[in-house]
């Protein structure tokens, strides 16, 4: 008998197995292509506008950083937040404070493809490629602060309260107050910023012969390091000490 050929149109027909794989191996990599897309674009969003991780490339922030540290950054801090005394801020060159010594080698020695890698990294906010054209300092004085070193104690005065500061490593010494000496009132949009290691540390105290007077400002600020990621030791929140500056007047 003879098939009709309304049978023949009603019949299911069924794809080659070639063809049916073929094209569910496209679909696979279609998927893949666009959860990397969307995540690539999630993370340069969030590094663009929320957090940043960076890496510390000197001592000058010990013991609170160690060198090689890896710290992240809020950036809302002081796009949408103030900035506080005692946060511990990463900002960008304000001006000559990073001479051609300070660039960590390891960086120019890279070969093309591995520094090609980590630009793109840093620049979807997985990586740290740029952490040597920032510094990390904690912030003593605020916009209108006067800020003073030493006393006969060698402690940091702000607005007239002397600091007991857990966090310096090293302090200037009683007598030993002249090559350390400041006496500054912080403008407005500026702020005043020392590092931990206060006996090895390019800060604010050592470039008030440069035009910036040695204030940072407010705009260079990338954010506020709020929490230690690597090593898994060092593992950390970090504090801007509220109870240091407390009991300070506001000017």
């Amino acid at each position: 008998m003879t098939e009709s050929t309304t049978d023949a149109a009603e019949r299911p027909t069924t794809a080659s197995p070639q063809r049916s794989a073929g094209r569910s191996a496209w679909v696979f990599v279609r998927d893949i292509i666009v959860i990397v897309v969307v995540a690539l674009l999630v993370s340069f969003l969030i590094k663009t506008f929320l957090i940043r991780s960076f890496y510390i490339p000197s001592p000058s922030m010990e013991d609170t950083l160690m060198v090689n540290d890896r710290i992240v950054v809020n950036e809302l801090e002081p796009k949408l937040i103030p900035v506080h005394r005692g946060d511990i801020v990463v900002f960008t060159d304000p001006g000559d404070w990073l001479g051609p010594d300070d660039t960590a080698p390891a960086a120019t020695a890279k070969n093309p493809l591995a520094r090609g890698v980590g630009d793109f990294l840093t620049f979807i906010g997985l990586g740290t490629a740029d952490s040597d054209d920032h510094l990390v300092k904690r912030v003593i004085g605020v916009p209108g602060d006067h800020v003073v070193c030493c006393n006969a104690l060698g402690q940091v005065s702000v607005n007239g309260t002397p600091l007991k500061e857990p966090f310096v490593a090293s302090r200037v010494e009683p007598g030993d107050t002249d090559s350390h000496a400041f006496d500054v009132t912080v403008p407005p949009g500026d702020l005043w910023v020392l590092g931990d290691n206060r006996g090895n540390s390019a800060d604010s105290s050592m470039h008030t012969d440069l035009p910036s007077g040695g204030f940072v400002p407010e705009k260079d600020v990338v954010g506020r390091a709020f929490v230690i990621t690597w090593p898994i030791s060092h593992w950390t929140w970090l504090t801007n000490y509220p109870n240091v500056f407390r009991g300070i007047s506001s000017k």
